[in-house]
């Protein structure tokens, strides 16, 4: 009894590996096992090719937990980079937040948290679309300082204002062009005198349509029945007119039960029934 323990106690011994370079320490009935796998065992050791005399491993395992490839020196960086098993290796976050992480982040969910990740990436959107908003009100701003510009040359002089004119006349063309055509379905749920509320809500619609802002205050001047054209001036004369109704060519004003009646789209239709540069119809429903 006190023999066979004290073998036991002998093989149960920790030994250091006696290859040069190995630091594993293993208990003494696996050692010859070890010394056979040994990657510093001289047989797996080849000779420094650049003359220095240093012996160096030939073929080495990879360091990271779960890999079991065995590599050449020459090739062990490359493989370090690529290895899956890596943990600085970067991953798609597994819980669906498609933000690429580093593997041991994903395993262990320390360092990474996706609401925390999505709510930086939302801040960053908002301050990008608050900048281009800026900038957007900054060219409007630039644009309407142009164009009063513009309208007090042409009032001084002649000349300019017949080709300013015709260049609003192209300014309109290409702007109605991007506006839907419309249908009204009900001509009497017209509003002929609408309260400054809702015009300021047709003005803004316009504008944001990318109507001229000269335009726009001529359009929402045609807004209300004092300023429409002698067909249109008095509730009798509507009445009397209402045939013509469906000959106009309406766009819609986005967002709006409101259309828009352009000169420049109803050349057919009886001077009495147009004033320039056009009309803004506002309607409590019935617009398509």
């Amino acid at each position: 009894m006190s023999s066979h323990h004290s073998y036991d106690n002998i093989y149960s011994l920790d030994i250091s590996c006696e290859n040069e370079g190995c630091t594993a320490i293993v208990k003494l009935d696996l050692l010859v096992n070890h010394l056979i796998d040994c990657e510093y065992s001289p047989k797996k050791l080849v000779q420094c090719e650049n003359g220095c005399g240093m012996m160096i491993l030939k073929n080495i395992s990879c360091e990271n937990e779960g890999c079991t490839a065995i590599v050449k020196l020459d090739l062990l960086v490359n493989h370090l980079i690529d290895c899956e098993y890596s943990p600085k290796k970067l991953v798609q976050c597994e819980n669906g937040c498609g933000m690429m992480i580093l593997k041991s982040d994903n395993n262990n969910n320390i360092n990474h948290n996706c609401v925390h990740v999505l709510r930086s990436e939302l801040d960053v959107v908002k301050n990008e679309v608050q900048k281009y908003k800026h900038d957007v009100d900054f060219y409007k701003n630039e644009v309407r300082t142009l164009q009063e510009f513009i309208r007090i040359i042409r009032t001084n002089n002649p000349t300019i204002s017949c080709f300013l004119e015709r260049v609003e006349n192209d300014e309109i063309l290409r702007w109605s062009s991007s506006l839907q055509l419309a249908r009204v379905t009900h001509w009497g749920g017209m509003i002929s005198t609408p309260d400054i509320l809702l015009q300021d809500a047709i003005k803004q619609s316009l504008l944001e349509s990318g109507c001229p802002n000269d335009i726009t205050n001529e359009l929402m001047e045609n807004a209300h029945e004092r300023h429409w054209p002698e067909g249109l001036s008095t509730l009798e004369t509507r009445h009397l007119n209402r045939r013509h109704y469906e000959s106009y060519v309406c766009r819609r004003i986005v967002g709006q039960q409101a259309v828009v009646v352009l000169s420049c789209d109803n050349r057919h239709m009886n001077e009495i029934m147009l004033v320039e540069p056009g009309i803004v119809m506002i309607f409590s429903h019935g617009v398509k």
